[in-house]
Formats: structure tokens, sequence, C-alpha cells
């Protein structure tokens, strides 16, 4: 069988082909990715002037859709599309827009000959504990299959899943802490396990809005003057940008100014590590919380305990800093050495390390100096507990990420109580290898006492 997700991220949009066995009913580790395809132009919430063209923009990967499933199995398929930050900033700024846009998409969907089961826009919550599940059931967390064919529970932790998308970012684990505010709490049965699970989503702390940000505040601070110093981006890198490119968005427009949207003003990169982090660290709140710990923002949030899956521009950044700038990423302290070594990196050099990463190269610097102060300040990773951070993108061959632990709880495919007795095809083939051994060394045996006995007598 086969199911499809599109991931409507804010700065981009991706489908998920899956497949598994269709004589297999609620099995697990059996859900692959077939294929995916990575739609061209921007995210969803950006044809917010233009409706259709956001439905238009998904016929190429849904093309490939009905070329990668087979054509006896489309009616059968589940198509799903499911929205995130971007639609949820858009929705705040322009509900309107935001209900145009996803009529559009679901038109275009609803034109192809799968089973559209709906486009909606997911809360920060269930966007990372759909990422949590996706993690945790592809590293067989939840239940497996032992070498007889029958289901057993691995007696593993689950893993933490960290994502950091575009507009928003979540951390989701398991703990067994008093989660003090109910809003951050969900409670998970599933093969008849209990999980209690902490999460949260921070809106406008996703890359591309943390741009946006860290420039409105340099912006502010340099009071609009017609050239600006940025030290977030490399010596040698300047460009003119216009207001309205910083302030377009709900997570920036308290800071608009009362000057024209059109106004140009030239920002120069310095490349000083230290300035920069003085900056990133100013967007993060760390003095108010009414409860007995936060993260910042007044956000309530427990110990972080056990292993860590961080994906998405997590991974994307610490891969950055490990092929590109050859350094390694064990300890906070590596990840803010190597922010700082980016930062003072020329434009010159860092273009002629990575020509192919043109585009996002001004912006490493700044992105690696907020994933360290995230992740040590914001959510108080330590030298103890960073290293149980895994930065990855995929599971084996299938991307992490919420789309598969979507689908998944759409289709029923994880049932909150444990199969009982549900063996595989192979445990006929286990229980004929067992016989077919027993009888063998049985064989055996009888022939070397016969052997004995044989050699014995003959010495007599």
């Amino acid at each position: 069988q086969y199911g499809i997700v599109l991931d409507a991220g804010s700065s981009h949009t991706a489908m998920f082909i899956y497949k598994w066995p269709a004589d297999k009913e609620n099995d697990t580790g059996v859900v692959s990715e077939h294929s995916m395809c990575d739609v061209e132009g921007p995210g969803i919430s950006s044809y917010s002037s233009n409706p259709p063209a956001a439905g238009t923009s998904l016929v190429h990967c849904l093309n490939q859709a009905l070329r990668d499933v087979p054509k006896e199995k489309h009616a059968g398929t589940p198509l799903y599309l499911g929205a995130t930050a971007g639609m949820r900033l858009l929705n705040i700024a322009n509900l309107q827009a935001s209900d145009a846009v996803l009529s559009a998409v679901a038109a275009t969907l609803k034109s192809y000959p799968f089973d559209f089961r709906g486009a909606k826009i997911l809360s920060g919550e269930e966007e990372g504990v759909f990422g949590w599940v996706t993690a945790n059931y592809l590293l067989e967390n939840f239940i497996k299959r032992g070498w007889l064919g029958e289901w057993i529970q691995p007696q593993k932790k689950t893993l933490g899943a960290m994502d950091f998308g575009g507009a928003s970012t979540q951390i989701t684990f398991e703990t067994r802490d008093t989660i003090e505010d109910p809003r951050n709490e969900v409670m998970l049965k599933l093969y008849g396990q209990a999980y209690k699970v902490y999460t949260h989503s921070f809106l406008c702390y996703g890359r591309d809005q943390v741009l946006k940000r860290l420039l409105s505040k340099l912006l502010q601070a340099e009071r609009y003057q017609p050239t600006i110093h940025y030290p977030c981006w490399p010596t040698g890198y300047d460009k003119s940008l216009l207001l309205s490119s910083v302030y377009d968005s709900p997570c920036t427009e308290k800071e608009r100014p009362s000057l024209a949207l059109n106004t140009t003003v030239t920002v120069v990169g310095t490349g000083n590590g230290s300035l920069c982090a003085l900056h990133v660290s100013k967007l993060f709140d760390f003095t108010t919380c009414s409860f007995s710990r936060c993260s910042f923002d007044g956000i309530f949030q427990p110990e972080v305990s056990g292993n860590f899956i961080a994906f998405s521009a997590f991974f994307y950044t610490v891969d950055f800093i490990r092929t590109v700038m050859g350094r390694p990423v064990h300890l906070p302290n590596d990840l803010k050495d190597a922010a700082k070594t980016i930062c003072a990196t020329s434009w010159s050099e860092l273009l002629q390390k990575a020509p192919k990463l043109e585009k996002r190269l001004a912006d490493y610097c700044a992105v690696s100096m907020f994933v360290y102060l995230l992740t040590t300040k914001g959510y108080n990773f330590n030298n103890h507990s960073f290293p149980n951070i895994a930065f990855q993108k995929k599971a084996g061959e299938t991307s992490i990420g919420w789309a598969l632990g979507y689908m998944l709880n759409l289709t029923n495919m994880i049932p909150a109580e444990k199969p009982s007795s549900h063996k595989s095809m192979l445990y006929n083939y286990w229980v004929i290898l067992i016989l077919l051994f027993v009888v063998t060394t049985l064989t055996s045996l009888g022939t070397a006492v016969c052997l004995l006995r044989r050699s014995k007598s003959s010495t007599i």
C-alpha cells in the first residue's frame, strides 16, 4: 500500500510517498519512504496575493506521484497536506488569504485520482509530537519484531525530537517530571504503552524568521541609517535590502518603523562572532518565568533527559560545520567556536569552500550562533547532555520529520493496544528451521554414539 503526505513548510514544500506491505495490518517498522519530491519555489504561504499559484506549484510533484504509485493503487492511496508555521503566521496576519491558499491547494489535490483526505494547518504541538512519533517509530523504540516473528517491546527509552524549520522550532521528549503547564503535556498510548510527552513549539524561532528578527533588531539599534554594519554577515559581503523584506511578517511587525517600507538600506558584513552572539541573544527573553523552571520567553520546560535527535535546519547547520568547515561538534563549546570561526571567515573564503551553497552562505554565522544559544541557553543542554544529541537528516533511508508520524496517526497504523499474538509470515519458516536443526543435531548425536559403540566393540 502507499500513502502520500505533502509537508507544506514555511520556506518550501516537500512531498513524501510511503509504502508498506499490503498484507500486514497494524504493522511496525515496515513503512518506508518510497520516494520524495521537492516542490520548486517558496512555501505555499508566500502565495497569499495569488492563491491559485499555490495549487499550481504542486503539479510537478503530484505528476511524479502518478508515476511513482502504481496506477491500480491510485484510488486507494491516501493523500494528505499538512501546512506548518508559515501558514500559521499567515493565518494570524490575514485569515482570508490563508483560507484562500488552503482552498486553492485542496482544489488541485482533489483533481488527482488519489484518496484526498484534507489539507489543514497543523498546530505547533502537533508538528512536534508527530516528529517525535516519526523518529521513535523508525528507530523501533515503540515495538519491534522478535526473531520468531512475535511482537516485543524493545525495552528501549524513547528519543527526544528537535525540529528547526523556517518559521518555528519544536522540542518534544518523554519525561517523568511534572509538566507544570498543561498546554505542554501530551499523553499518548501506542501499542499498549503510555507515554507522557513534553512538547513546545516556538513560533518566530524558525531559521528564516530568526534572520528577519535579527535584521530588525539591528536596524532599530542603528536607527535605520542608509548604511548598516552587520556583525553576523562575513566581511566582503554586503546587500541592499528593502525594509518591506524585513517587516513583511507578524514576527517583526511590532518593530515596524514609521519609514516607508520601500526604503532601501545597505547592509555591510563585518564578521564579528562575539558581537553577533550578543545580537542573537537579544532574541530570547530569559528574565520572566512563572514556573519552577523555564526554557525562555516564560515557557515551562522540564530538564532535558535521554537521547535526542535533531533534524531539519539543525542537521543542515551542523552538517555545514562538519563537512565545509571541517570542525567536529561534540560539546557546546565546539559549536560556539565553530560559529565564531564561520563569522570570522571572509565572504570570498566561504565562497571558495562552498560555491554551491551561495544562496544561504552568508547566514551560516548567524544560524550557527542561534543553534548554539538555543540548545545551551534556551533548552539547557550542557557538557553532559549535549553529546546525547544526534544531528541527523534520516533514520535509515527515511527522512525524519512530522510527515510520517502524521500519516501513521491518520491511517490508524499505530494501534493504542499492543497486538497480542500476531505473528509474521516468517514464523512458519523459523519453526521449520528449528525443527530441521533439532533433527540434524539428534541425527548427528545418534550417529556419533553408534560410531563410538562400534569402535569400542572392535577394540574388545
